[in-house]
């Protein structure tokens, strides 16, 4: 055939979108589980740090509490995966490290299950409610560690899918996150109010149910506060059964 043809070159081209699109098929069927490892080290990753913090001793040596170290010690500082219903009842037959709180956030509140991990460390039992809400552009997610009382935090992790870079992306950061420690979720009336991101805030006063917002991001704040309280609110049933609970003592 002549190389020179017409034909020669819609065959030629043919054949190389086959081949690139076999090769691309391949790559990604291989790597399908190596991305689903990275998936749940990095959950493990954002769960442990609400109440680790970024580092941890292993060993005897200080080292960075990375995808890898997590998926080490998850187990050992995670005593309980539950799955609740909207009533608060443990659901023995959902794994609760499965749940896509995105597909559930489809579903009415009644049909929905909520995930929550019981967990100790140096001694103290923590909480810790994964989060999923809308940011300015796209969902925003994360985790909240509370303390024994169900009422104070003991810290955060914050992501998004896509805010915008130096504003609302900033809910990433450690200096937004660290805001959060020692906040607490119920007001002085015992009502779970979360922790309010508010635009101009600056008492910097802990246990009063607010921080200050991010400059130019009210609206990724604000998502951010409707997400804890929204999600929060879901536990309140099951909350209410632990004796040490702010709930429980009212």
């Amino acid at each position: 055939m002549d190389k020179n043809s017409n034909q020669y070159t819609i065959l030629f081209a043919i054949a190389m979108v086959i081949v690139v699109a076999v090769a691309l098929s391949f790559a990604a069927t291989s790597l399908q589980p190596m991305q689903a490892e990275n998936v749940r080290q990095e959950k493990m990753q954002d769960i442990l740090s609400t109440f680790i913090g970024d580092s941890i001793v292993l060993d005897g040596k200080k080292v960075e509490l990375d995808r890898a170290v997590a998926s080490k010690v998850y187990k050992e500082y995670v005593s309980e995966q539950l799955t609740l219903d909207h009533e608060g009842n443990q659901l023995d037959d959902v794994d609760a490290f499965q749940v896509n709180l995105a597909r559930e956030l489809k579903k009415p509140v009644d049909e929905q299950v909520f995930p929550l991990y019981v967990a100790n460390f140096e001694g103290e039992t923590y909480y810790v409610v994964p989060l999923r809400g809308k940011g300015l552009w796209d969902a925003i997610w994360g985790y909240v560690a509370l303390k024994e009382d169900i009422n104070t935090i003991k810290g955060v992790t914050f992501d998004h899918k896509g805010e915008t870079a130096g504003l609302g992306a900033e809910i990433t950061t450690d200096w937004f996150q660290e805001r959060f420690t020692n906040e607490e979720v119920f007001n002085d009336e015992g009502e779970l109010v979360g922790v309010i991101v508010e635009k101009g805030y600056s008492a910097n006063k802990k246990g009063d149910n607010r921080v200050n917002s991010i400059s130019g991001a009210t609206i990724t704040g604000d998502g951010v506060t409707d997400m804890m309280q929204e999600r929060l609110s879901r536990y309140l049933p099951y909350f209410k059964t632990k004796k040490n609970s702010k709930l429980a003592t009212r």
